[in-house]
C-alpha cells in the first residue's frame, strides 16, 4: 500500500480535497491559449520577466462574537460582531508594509441599527438581507473585499502606482476592480479542467503552469494553475491556481501568466516556517501574522461587548404615553 502525507498542519484543512479531480465545470474555454489537444507543462517564454516591484493584497476576518439585535418592532433577529482587516506588502527586493487597515462591524438584517460601542472599539452596522449564516459571512467578506481596495489604492497599488503586479490572496471576484490584479488561490473545492486535462497539472514541474483558460459565470475571469516549488508528495502538492479579469485582453494574458509564474515561486515558503508551504507566501503569512494582531484580543473585545450588551439591559426604556 502506498499513500502520502499531505505537508500542510491539519489545522487548515487540505489544499486540495477529493473534489479537486472530480467532474469539471461545465462553464469553461479550455481554448484561451491552446487547443486541448495541444494542453501540456508550460514555462514562461524568453520575452517574460520578472517584475521589479509586486504588491501583496490580503485581508483578515474574525466573529467576534454571534448576537441578537432587537429593534422597535420587539422581534429579535440574529447577527454577528466582526473585525476584519486589510493590508499591503510591497517587495522590491525588500519588503516593506505599506498600508494597513482594520475595521469592525454589526451586521444583521436590522434596518437603522445602532452601532455597539464598547471600550475596546466601535462596531459600525453593516445591513445584511437576511439573518441566514451564509447571508451574514459573505457581508462580512464584502466588507473585508472594500477594505482590501482601499488599502490597496492608499498603499499606490493601483492606477498611477508603481506596483507593476499586484497579488490578491484569495479568488478574485468583486475585487477584479483592482487594476493589475491577480488573484492567488491556494485551496481546491473543485475541478475546472475535465478528466483527461487533470493529468496536466499533475506532470507540472516547479515554475511550471497549464495554459491559460477561462471560467465563466456570475465572476468570469481567466485563470490557470501553477507549481510552486518544494516537496513533492503527490500531483497536486504545490499546486495554486491564478485568476486574472477579463478585462485583460485575451492578447495580453498569456504573458501575465508568464510574468506570475517567474515571479511567484521566490516566495514560496517552506515547510519549517509555515505549516501551509508552499503555498502561502511569504508576504502574505507575514501580512496575516501582522493583521491578526492588528485585530485585537478576541476574549477582550468579547468581553468588551457583554459589557456593552449588559448596559443596553439596563437601560430605562421610554413607555409611549397613551
Amino acid at each position: 500500500m502506498r499513500f502520502a502525507v499531505e505537508t500542510w498542519s491539519p489545522e487548515y484543512g487540505a489544499p486540495a480535497d477529493d473534489t479537486a479531480l472530480a467532474a469539471a465545470s461545465p462553464d469553461v474555454d479550455l481554448t484561451a491559449e491552446a487547443a486541448p489537444a495541444d494542453w501540456g507543462p508550460r514555462r514562461p517564454g524568453p520575452a517574460a520577466a520578472v517584475p521589479k516591484v509586486i504588491c501583496f493584497v490580503d485581508g483578515v476576518r474574525r466573529v467576534d462574537a454571534r448576537v441578537w439585535v432587537t429593534p422597535d418592532d420587539g422581534v429579535a433577529r440574529q447577527g454577528i460582531c466582526a473585525s476584519y482587516g486589510a493590508g499591503v506588502v510591497r517587495c522590491d527586493g525588500a519588503a516593506e508594509l505599506r498600508e494597513v487597515a482594520v475595521g469592525r462591524g454589526l451586521f444583521c438584517p436590522v434596518a437603522g441599527a445602532e452601532a455597539i460601542v464598547t471600550g475596546h472599539g466601535r462596531y459600525r452596522p453593516h445591513p445584511v438581507a437576511s439573518e441566514d449564516p451564509d447571508a451574514l459571512s459573505l457581508a462580512l467578506q464584502g466588507g473585508m473585499a472594500d477594505l482590501e481596495h482601499r488599502v490597496s489604492e492608499a498603499a499606490g497599488a493601483g492606477a498611477g502606482g508603481d506596483c507593476e503586479l499586484l497579488v490578491l490572496d484569495g479568488p478574485l471576484r468583486q475585487r477584479h476592480r483592482l487594476p493589475g490584479a491577480v488573484g492567488y488561490v491556494k485551496t481546491h473545492q473543485r475541478s475546472y479542467l475535465p478528466e483527461p486535462l487533470v493529468g496536466v497539472v499533475s506532470a507540472l514541474g516547479d515554475g511550471e503552469r497549464t495554459p491559460v483558460f477561462l471560467i465563466g459565470g456570475r465572476w468570469s475571469r481567466w485563470s490557470w494553475y501553477l507549481r510552486l516549488p518544494g516537496e513533492r508528495a503527490h500531483g497536486w502538492s504545490g499546486i495554486v491556481r491564478c485568476e486574472a479579469s477579463v478585462d485583460v485582453p485575451a492578447s495580453a494574458v498569456t504573458a501575465l501568466a508568464d510574468r506570475v509564474t517567474l515571479a511567484l515561486p521566490r516566495f514560496a515558503s517552506a515547510p519549517h516556517k509555515d505549516a501551509r508551504a508552499p503555498q502561502n507566501l511569504y508576504p502574505i503569512a507575514g501580512l496575516e501574522r501582522e493583521l491578526r494582531h492588528r485585530l485585537g484580543d478576541p476574549l477582550l473585545l468579547l468581553r468588551g461587548l457583554r459589557k456593552s450588551a449588559a448596559a443596553a439591559l439596563r437601560a430605562p426604556t421610554t413607555v409611549p404615553a397613551l
